[in-house]
């Protein structure tokens, strides 16, 4: 295993973000007003909708991490599982939003089962995935290197995916929107499978041990394990605060900032600054650690959120700085966790001799998945503890009850759950020297 990547390695494994932003990013953003405002199923209803399916990931994920753990595949132990479940992944997508719109019951059955196979389709390409840095560098630095290719290509993506689809969705109208939609994205997750597969073709992986013992015994290990108990928690909690923001955007922009194109701006503030600064936090980390990094950014998205509550209310120039002040620091709070993960998983086998990098990135997608299921959940029962008012009419009027809980559950939720894990996050210990 090298302990430097080639240009090609880096890119090629960051290209495998094309689809895990891409499935990450849209269900949170357009699943929630699909079921509301297309199907027209009630908000706490469809909030369940949306977290069921990927509640399932969380059995599921670590389950998956074991079997690439014990994979002999010839063709590697983490690889053959992208390109299979990864294909599997895009042709789900495209029937997710392909089914009826009619009966509500029937329609919200269809939504629930494809939901159901796209998930477990994308834990058996989002766990190998993430497992692949532990076992392809041994530097501490060089994983920060790979992760700044990582999200900045993740961070394209989103944009790419999270900016166009509204945009695809308002041009065909309602009846095709949503359809077109899901050929779009479904599409740019095969892109993704293809090119990570075909980048990373050439790339040494570590071979170590395969842990022994039961799944279960697995997963006590690594839950025994301090720094990774702690980077997990923060870790969720923030996913917790995206995963509302995301779910919070399109009503923030439709109701409280009178639409057009205010959904892709206020998306596009979210997530581009992350193209530009990347490299910025790669340097922070590299002069000053990676948990200083993680603080740093971990403020930035705490401030940018609570800021939000008051330009929300001035108007759509005034909120998209604000937001923009989130996605600064929202790079940081998604670079650095993943290129601290390959250090607490290889310093475990450093530790013991044997691998079981499938089995920590199990639980960390695990826990990762479910943060992004709860999030748009909890935005869903705050909209509808504030009266949200469920039509296919786009033109439906809400109450300003409903109007404080579409601004309070995308600002002052995501920002409390922030300051929470702060906490958390000071008590990280996994220094560089530990880690090399």
């Amino acid at each position: 295993m090298a302990a430097t990547l080639t240009p090609t390695a880096r890119r090629g494994y960051g290209l495998g973000s094309v689809a895990t932003g891409s499935f990450g990013t849209v269900p949170g953003l357009l699943l929630l007003p699909y079921l509301t405002d297309r199907l027209g199923i009630a908000a706490g209803l469809a909030g369940l909708i949306v977290f069921l399916p990927k509640a399932w990931d969380v059995v599921l994920n670590p389950i998956a991490g074991r079997i690439s753990d014990r994979s002999t595949h010839p063709g590697g132990r983490r690889r053959p599982f992208l390109i299979w479940s990864g294909t599997a992944l895009a042709v789900a997508f495209v029937l997710l939003f392909s089914g009826p719109t009619s009966p509500s019951g029937v329609a919200a059955t269809w939504v629930v089962v494809t939901f159901l196979v796209c998930a477990s389709a994308y834990a058996f390409f989002q766990v190998p995935y993430v497992a692949m840095p532990a076992e392809m560098t041994e530097d501490y630095d060089e994983r920060t290197r790979l992760m700044t290719w990582r999200v900045a290509i993740l961070a394209l993506a989103i944009l790419v995916s999270g900016g166009l689809s509204p945009i695809i969705r308002d041009a065909l109208g309602p009846e095709w929107g949503y359809r077109g939609v899901g050929l779009f994205v479904g599409a740019l997750i095969l892109l993704g499978t293809v090119g990570v597969w075909r980048g990373t073709r050439d790339t040494p992986m570590s071979r170590a041990a395969t842990a022994g013992g039961s799944l279960a015994d697995q997963l006590r290990v690594v839950a025994a394990s301090p720094p990774f108990r702690t980077l997990l928690l923060v870790f969720v909690l923030q996913a917790l605060a995206t995963g509302a923001m995301l779910a919070g955007v399109d009503y923030v922009a439709r109701v409280l900032l009178g639409g057009g194109a205010a959904s892709t701006v206020l998306f596009l503030c979210f997530v581009a600054p992350a193209l530009l600064v990347t490299p910025l936090w790669q340097r922070v980390g590299e002069a000053r650690g990676k948990r200083a990094g993680y603080l740093w950014g971990s403020v930035l998205l705490l401030v940018g959120a609570a800021a939000t509550l008051a330009t929300v209310r001035v108007g759509l120039a005034a909120a998209a700085l604000s937001v923009a002040v989130v996605g600064i620091g929202y790079a940081a709070c998604q670079m650095f966790p993943l290129a601290m993960l390959p250090d607490v998983a290889a310093a475990d086998t450093a530790a013991t001799g044997e691998d079981r990098a499938g089995t920590y990135t199990g639980v960390w997608t695990a826990g990762e998945t479910l943060g992004l299921a709860i999030g748009p959940f909890l935005y869903a029962a705050v909209l509808t503890i504030g009266g949200y008012v469920s039509s296919t009419d786009a033109g439906a009027r809400q109450p300003d009850s409903a109007q404080v809980a579409i601004a309070l559950g995308f600002t002052v939720m995501p920002a409390v759950l922030v300051a929470i894990s702060l906490v958390f996050l000071r008590r990280y210990r996994l220094d560089v020297e530990v880690a090399r």
